[in-house]
């Protein structure tokens, strides 16, 4: 007799992973929630001679700034590099703008300038990682360190302060009742969407993130790519430095985006983005600003100290770090395949 095989096993079905903005809107839901209990009043907003008001509108209208930076910031990560000079570049920004509007330039060449300005932070942070190979935590602390001294230096050891319409509407200003600010990070997500998602440099920037040995060797300008993305976050840094200096009227240069680049990180990583590079997540990147605007937001409320948001911060961070580590991943894997119930042979 011809020996009959056993009959196969069906083929399992294989569970498609969900989208990587699930996760962080769950997490953004649940504090939403938690904030709803500590105030009864947290999700109402009310129209007030054509301004909103209201917490969410508030938590909104706050991580306008973050949320700049932190698209810069995904775009670094993603080719696997960090940016922890965003602070200071907004403190630089705020004094060349002050500078210029209180030499009497027009508020096209007072951006044009800031903007400018913002973008050659950029650049010598790309040059310092590209060009000379120094580490991108090193390179970037560099002018993390000495940005605030040159904003000093800009504003002349003061507090330059200034009046224009035309910043204090970009600030605070409204588009019917929308903040206008808000049409600012809008415009900025969807150009970078577009660079990223239309062109070959988003490819070209997730493969410098992923192997950049292997994206040298396919014939990819690693280093330009790096200046890029370096030359990116400095604009983005720039634009997030005009909306503070806007929104204050002045040119603080040792308060203006302190711990901003913490919150940047946070935001990208809390976005479902590696510290490892290869991917760029933009959309999710704003869910994980939302996120940490709603956690301030919660501290405030209860009551306890601001300085116990950055205890917050550190360790949620700590946290993502660890989920992300490749052994903790690796033993978590090990411990649900220890539990999972097994099949048995019939």
């Amino acid at each position: 007799m011809i020996p009959v095989p056993p009959p196969s096993e069906p083929a399992t079905k294989t569970r498609r992973p969900l989208p990587a903005v699930v996760w962080p809107l769950v997490a953004l839901a649940a504090i939403l929630v938690v904030d709803g209990f500590i105030s009864p009043s947290f999700f109402s907003i009310r129209l007030v001679e054509g301004r909103l008001y209201g917490s969410l509108i508030d938590i909104v209208y706050r991580g306008t700034p973050i949320a700049l930076l932190a698209l810069g910031m995904a775009i670094v990560i993603g080719a696997k590099g960090i940016d922890l000079s965003v602070g200071s570049v907004v403190a630089i920004a705020g004094a060349v703008m002050a500078h210029f509007i209180h030499l009497g330039f027009d508020p096209a060449v007072v951006v044009a300038a800031t903007l400018a300005v913002g973008l050659l932070c950029g650049l010598w942070n790309g040059f310092l990682v590209a060009v000379l190979s120094i580490q991108p935590i090193i390179a970037t602390l560099i002018l993390m360190v000495a940005g605030r001294g040159i904003a000093l230096m800009i504003n002349g050891g003061r507090i330059p302060t200034f009046r224009s319409d035309f910043f204090s509407a970009l600030s605070t200003g409204r588009i019917w009742v929308i903040p206008s600010r808000l049409f600012l990070v809008a415009l900025v997500f969807l150009v970078l969407w577009a660079v990223l998602r239309r062109t070959a440099f988003g490819l070209f920037v997730e493969a410098v993130g992923g192997n950049a040995s292997a994206a040298r060797l396919a014939g990819i300008g690693t280093r330009m790519v790096t200046l890029a993305t370096y030359g990116i976050s400095g604009v983005c840094a720039a634009l997030a430095g005009i909306i503070i200096t806007g929104d204050t009227r002045s040119s603080d240069a040792v308060t203006a985006g302190m711990w901003s680049e913490l919150d940047a990180i946070l935001a990208v990583v809390l976005g479902g983005a590696s510290l490892n590079g290869g991917r760029i997540f933009l959309a999710t990147t704003l869910v994980g600003v939302l996120i940490i605007q709603s956690l301030t937001t919660s501290i405030l409320m209860s009551g306890l100290p601001p300085e116990f948001n950055l205890v917050v911060k550190a360790v949620v961070i700590l946290a993502v770090l660890l989920v992300q580590a490749p052994k903790v991943r690796t033993a978590v894997g090990s411990l649900v395949a220890a539990f999972r119930p097994r099949r048995t042979e019939r």
